[in-house]
C-alpha cells in the first residue's frame, strides 16, 4: 500500500489522529499546493482551486480541517 493511501486511510478512520507533517504529506501527494503561509496559518489550493487554511495544534492537525480536506479531495475526485 502506497503512503497516500495509508494516510488517506488513516484520515479517513479518524481524522483526529494525523499529525501535522502527515498532513501536509497527504496534501502534496493528493496534489495540492502549498502556496503562503500568514502567521501560523498555511494556505493550500487544491488541483481545482480550492483554497484550505490549516493550522497545527500542538503538531497535530485538526480534526475539522482534516475532515474539510477529506470533503472537497472526494468531490473533486468524484467529478474528475
Amino acid at each position: 500500500m502506497r503512503r497516500k493511501d495509508r494516510l488517506l486511510a488513516k484520515a479517513k478512520n479518524n481524522p483526529n489522529s494525523l499529525r501535522f507533517r502527515e498532513f501536509e504529506t497527504l496534501l502534496s501527494q493528493c496534489g495540492w499546493t502549498f502556496d503562503h503561509q500568514t502567521g501560523s496559518h498555511r494556505i493550500w489550493y487544491s488541483p481545482r482551486g480550492y483554497r484550505l487554511p490549516i493550522q497545527s495544534k500542538r503538531s497535530q492537525a485538526k480534526g475539522y480541517q482534516v475532515r474539510e480536506f477529506l470533503r472537497q479531495y472526494e468531490e473533486e475526485t468524484i467529478n474528475e
